[in-house]
């Protein structure tokens, strides 16, 4: 018991320097913004309109089939549903690799960026704002204060 409390205050005095430390800053930054200023993300983002486009279109066929076979009930209808439901989820992972394969090249350079922004104006976490909204990661964030972006637009810009 005795030794505790010779090992307390030592325990204590440890602390004191993590205490002192800077806090940590997070910041935002909008990467399709950014890839949208991107010298060269022209390709990617024709394919993403396309690729969008035609999902869209097979999503609507698919709920179209869906209620056919609802009020229908005809095993026709139902395996033509099943059919599109099929196709529907081999096109999503197509369009996933494609899109991620035209991605590769320029989350590299967007990345390397906001590495450089978030090194020379002291953060040590950013985050993608959109992901971080959509996820409810961040209740409140000052704009004005952490928002990245227009720092990571110029950089790619050199």
């Amino acid at each position: 018991m005795r030794n505790a409390f010779l090992i307390l205050p030592l325990a204590l005095l440890a602390t004191v320097p993590h205490a002192q430390q800077r806090a940590s800053r997070v910041g935002f930054v909008d990467v399709q913004q950014a890839v949208a200023a991107l010298p060269g993300s022209s390709t990617y983002l024709n394919l993403t309109k396309k690729l969008d486009a035609d999902l869209k279109a097979k999503q609507t066929n698919l709920q179209n089939l869906a209620a056919k076979a609802a009020s229908t009930r005809s095993a026709a209808d139902q395996q033509a549903l099943q059919k599109a439901q099929q196709s529907f989820v081999s096109a999503q992972r197509d369009a996933q690799k494609r899109l991620e394969g035209e991605f590769k090249p320029l989350a590299s350079r967007i990345n390397s960026a906001v590495a450089s922004v978030a090194k020379s104006n002291g953060y040590s976490v950013v985050m993608d704002r959109r992901v971080a909204a959509q996820s409810n990661l961040v209740v409140y964030a000052n704009n004005a204060a952490t928002d990245l972006t227009a720092a990571v637009v110029k950089a790619l810009k050199k």
